[in-house]
């Protein structure tokens, strides 16, 4: 199935939340510049259609394609935002709270999960959901402990639905809480929102409203850094499970589990930095303005990207499948959600 009509009406969204932002905050409300997000009016038309309106199967392929490949094209465009040493700075400032937001959910709430008379399983992944990165690190983790279906379909449904509810709540608690500290809230963005691309949506959130570039910058690297917790944490998963079990299962292999958008966004990250040194940007086959507006417009690109990512995310967000869930696993959701925020708000203060 092609997925040109669903990409196409990501598209279509992406650009509506662009007019909606300018119609009512410039034409309606009379500002010199829009307080209204394009990207969350974005997020808010696709949820509003994906709820209100049957779409056709054939827009699938599309919308999940934006999802994922537009989105992961959008995350290593970002990558030339930020030279390798700037985006080093943040990752390793980011890590003392990415650790302790990690150990926090995958101790806690595991041992809540199960007593709340959620099978081990579903708690675990659950856990690793919250504190890494969503729904990846709940189908990856999956086979490792012989998840059951119903099992990976729940866990993933919690994840989005408080990620999402995250990505439009957190960037104004954060520039709240951290008193318009910039730094501070795009850490809490990348260690307390589940999904990549709810990161990546609350960091642009943030931005159009704060006009602060800077909270996207570290929210993303933030993240990226946060997502190769899988190369830790899946396998310890599996050796926990093979202790009590033998059923044939392994581990996937450790270079399976490094997203590629990772490497991308360095390699971006890299041409940056290099084509900075200098007077002259690759040794005088670029000028310097040549080299600017190639910088500029690839931002450009990218944002245009986790627009069209971002209105797939809405359209991918059924309510409607929550009922069939239970309380229990949203409960559980609920709790490792505010968990790890918690734990996120609590080491940025004092660490910070």
């Amino acid at each position: 199935m092609t997925v040109i009509p669903g990409l196409l009406l990501a598209l279509v969204l992406a650009f509506a939340g662009q007019f909606l932002s300018k119609f009512i905050g410039i034409d309606l409300m009379g500002l010199p510049k829009s307080p209204i997000s394009a990207i969350m009016m974005a997020i808010l038309l696709g949820i509003l259609i994906r709820n209100t309106i049957s779409l056709p199967n054939s827009l699938q392929p599309g919308i999940r394609f934006g999802l994922v490949r537009v989105l992961r094209l959008g995350i290593v465009l970002l990558g030339i935002r930020l030279s390798l040493s700037e985006a080093g700075a943040i990752g390793l400032q980011a890590l003392p709270v990415i650790i302790g937001a990690v150990a926090a959910a995958l101790l806690i709430v595991t041992f809540l999960a199960r007593r709340m008379g959620l099978s081990g399983k579903l708690g675990t992944l659950i856990a690793v959901g919250t504190s890494i990165c969503g729904a990846t690190a709940i189908v990856a983790t999956a086979p490792t402990i012989a998840a059951k279906d119903d099992e990976v379909s729940y866990a993933v449904a919690c994840i989005t639905l408080f990620g999402v509810i995250a990505m439009l709540l957190y960037p104004f608690a954060g520039h709240w809480i951290f008193d318009g500290d910039t730094f501070k809230s795009g850490l809490f963005l990348g260690t307390s929102v589940h999904e990549t691309a709810q990161v990546a949506g609350a960091g642009l959130v943030y931005q159009q409203y704060y006009d602060s570039p800077q909270a996207l910058d570290v929210a993303t690297v933030t993240k990226l850094v946060r997502n190769l917790g899988m190369l830790l944490v899946i396998p310890l998963m599996s050796i926990l499970y093979h202790r009590n079990h033998s059923d044939g299962t392994e581990a996937p292999k450790w270079y399976t589990m490094v997203p590629l958008f990772v490497i991308g966004f360095a390699c971006m990250s890299l041409l940056r930095t290099v084509g900075d040194m200098g007077e002259q940007p690759f040794g005088g086959l670029l000028t310097p303005e040549q080299w600017s507006a190639i910088v500029s417009h690839t931002k450009e690109i990218a944002e245009l990207c986790l627009a069209i990512a971002m209105a797939a995310v809405g359209l991918g967000t059924s309510i409607k499948g929550l009922k069939d869930i239970g309380l229990k696993p949203l409960g559980a959701g609920l709790i490792a959600a505010v968990l790890v925020g918690g734990v996120s708000i609590s080491l940025i203060s004092l660490l910070y």
